[in-house]
């Protein structure tokens, strides 16, 4: 699915323009905590690109505050811009990317009279993801190696649950299955399974069984969600209970989830880059 403006960026407007980074929100207060840490992330990495005057902002779509029209209102309310780049910081195209947080964003487009909105890609699919995963897996001791010269993974290896929140649409899942078969083949996992907390099967506990009736000598859960919450509980009492040796925390503010989100940033402005704008260049990426 294609993400295109919403308006489009006017003459004259500042570069770069603002950056809001939309979560879906939760009670727990812990995910909006790592959301601010993770967009603290965010504007340190993108000065590292030649971004160094980005403005990024943290908003939700519930539970927490700001709400995506106050983040959005307090770009417009800056004299200077009149222009914003609006991201879903969410893992997989579903109800919230492309049905939910575009509607809110029409709205406040009728309510904001002149102000430029771009909307950019979910975070998922991207490699930059998988290495995250990673990261956390090795914070776990289960450090990920590079599968042999024949793409053939160590069958007596750790096996790899992709825990993944699950959702009512299938192509979201199945994006889920495709980056865990896509992780398979690079590293040297025994089997790395997808499975979801909700709204689709399996689940993270009935992967681990699973695996575990198969045979695996150890089964590790690496948890495919943005931010600590109920889902990211209910992965680790259950695949704990199941029989997993590790289950990993979410991704949260992981350089490489920052890398990802400015990835996404670029890739909508690129084509809206007013011409020899002196202010607006891009440096290498520094890890």
């Amino acid at each position: 699915m294609r993400y295109p403006h919403l308006s489009s960026p006017r003459a004259g407007q500042a570069w770069p323009p603002p950056l809001v980074a939309a979560a879906h929100g939760s009670a727990d207060p812990r995910a909006a905590a790592m959301v601010s840490e993770l967009v603290a992330l965010v504007r340190a990495r993108a000065s590292r690109r030649g971004l160094r005057s980005l403005q990024v902002r943290a908003a939700f779509l519930g539970h927490a505050l700001p709400s995506v029209p106050d983040a959005l209102e307090a770009v417009y309310g800056d004299g200077r811009c009149r222009a914003a780049v609006v991201l879903p910081l969410l893992l997989t195209e579903a109800y919230h990317s492309d049905t939910d947080l575009p509607a809110v964003l029409r709205e406040a487009g009728r309510r904001l009279p002149g102000l430029s909105l771009r909307y950019g890609r979910p975070l998922g699919p991207h490699p930059g993801l998988l290495r995250a995963l990673e990261r956390r897996l090795a914070d776990a001791g289960v450090p990920a190696t590079p599968a042999d010269a024949a793409g053939v993974a160590d069958p007596a290896g750790t096996a790899v649950v992709l825990a993944a929140a699950g959702s009512s649409r299938p192509a979201a899942n199945a994006a889920v299955a495709r980056a865990a078969q896509a992780w398979q083949l690079t590293r040297d996992w025994s089997a790395v399974v997808p499975a979801y907390a909700s709204a689709a099967s399996p689940t993270p506990a009935q992967a681990v069984a699973a695996l575990r009736r198969a045979g695996a000598p150890r089964v590790a859960v690496a948890t495919y969600l943005l931010a600590p919450g109920v889902f990211a509980d209910r992965v680790r009492e259950e695949s704990l209970a199941a029989g997993a040796h590790t289950v990993t925390g979410a991704l949260g503010a992981a350089p490489e989830v920052a890398d990802v989100i400015i990835d996404r940033y670029l890739q909508v402005t690129a084509a809206a880059r007013p011409p020899a704008d002196p202010a607006w260049t891009l440096g290498p990426l520094v890890s």
